[in-house]
């Protein structure tokens, strides 16, 4: 097949393309070029702004891809674009999408006060109305995310892409991706703790028992690799997550055995969790997220062990921490509250 990937040289892309190339296929990437990844020579390299792509139509229609693979889609104009640019031209387009698109989510943040969403949530459940962050976060993630639109909404692009039949498009509803070359060092508030010595970690009691999708980002490229190559995906919607789910704890648990760390998790009331590690979430809303329908239509199975993604994670983590770091450590603060509660779980 010849495929092209739109933004494929970022954290989740180089690993779609490579094992687009390792299956066979022939494959060019578009991207600005600010980032450097190495690809096999079997690469091609379009240098361009996706956003500039429709005056590239001829270029486009000369190539004849056989599907399009939009990894950096974020906005419903940049939908319309893609649509547009490649109807009449390619057999499919791939577009990946976020958990974040579901209603649970609006309810766990708050800006959706309703009734609670029924679990697991399935590629049928309720989308959220409302937008999912407040004005001006957008702006704010570009500063890790170099290619987001500041009209970022995954559920205005999934709209504006069901309304293409030619092409048909696939949609895939991403989780929490962690793994090398992770932009959100998802691994890493937990890591530089045990790092720094610290010996009791700390876990607000209004999360420690939610729920959150995962996948590990190589797991994740093959699922986004079998959607790709496989005919019976067009027009279908998959949600793609590890099939066992664990909280907030279990997951600080698995971290910390994957370095040999011996201390101790405390999970304290809200009232008694330092300010910086509290979340104001709406825990009555879990996030559990089934994908089911992938595994079953498409036989999508991980294909590397959890130890063996955490053990790649943590690596590249502790030899590439962030420049700027999202996450706060005031160990102070944490040891002011550690001497006023007892709540140990073991």
């Amino acid at each position: 097949m010849k495929v092209l990937v739109i933004g494929g040289s970022g954290f989740i892309g180089p690993f779609v393309v490579l094992q687009l190339v390792d299956a066979g296929h022939d494959v060019t990437v578009l991207h600005r070029g600010h980032a450097k990844p190495v690809f096999p020579e079997a690469v091609r390299i379009l240098r361009g702004d996706r956003n500039l792509m429709p005056e590239r139509r001829q270029e486009f229609e000369r190539a004849a891809f056989d599907v399009v693979v939009d990894v950096i889609l974020s906005s419903e104009k940049q939908a319309r674009a893609l649509v547009e640019t490649f109807s009449g031209l390619t057999g499919r387009i791939v577009a990946l999408s976020s958990q974040d698109a579901y209603r649970a989510y609006a309810v766990i943040l708050g800006t959706d006060n309703g009734d609670l969403e029924p679990l697991p949530l399935t590629e049928d459940s309720a989308l959220r109305m409302n937008p999912p962050y407040p004005p001006g976060h957008a702006l704010k993630m570009q500063a890790i995310f170099s290619w987001l639109d500041e009209d970022y909404d995954k559920v205005r692009v999934e709209k504006a892409l069901r309304a293409s039949t030619n092409p048909p498009v696939t949609i895939l509803r991403l989780p929490m991706v962690h793994g090398p070359g992770d932009p959100l060092h998802r691994l890493h508030p937990i890591l530089k703790r045990i790092d720094d010595g610290r010996e009791v970690l700390l876990l607000d009691a209004n999360i420690a028992n939610m729920h959150s999708p995962r996948g590990y980002v190589e797991d994740v490229a093959h699922a986004i690799v079998l959607a790709t190559t496989s005919p019976n995906a067009a027009g279908k919607t998959y949600n793609i997550v590890e099939e066992e789910h664990f909280t907030e704890m279990e997951w600080m648990r698995l971290v910390a055995a994957a370095v040999g760390w011996k201390g101790e998790i405390r999970v304290l009331p809200t009232d008694k969790t330092p300010a910086h590690l509290r979340l104001p979430i709406n825990s009555r809303q879990d996030w559990l997220v089934s994908s089911g329908r992938i595994r079953k239509e498409l036989g999508y199975r991980e294909t590397v062990t959890r130890h063996e993604a955490l053990r790649r994670t943590i690596a590249w983590e502790r030899a590439n921490p962030p420049s700027i770091s999202l996450a706060v450590f005031d160990y102070a603060a944490e040891d002011a509250a550690l001497r006023i509660t007892h709540n140990v779980v073991k």
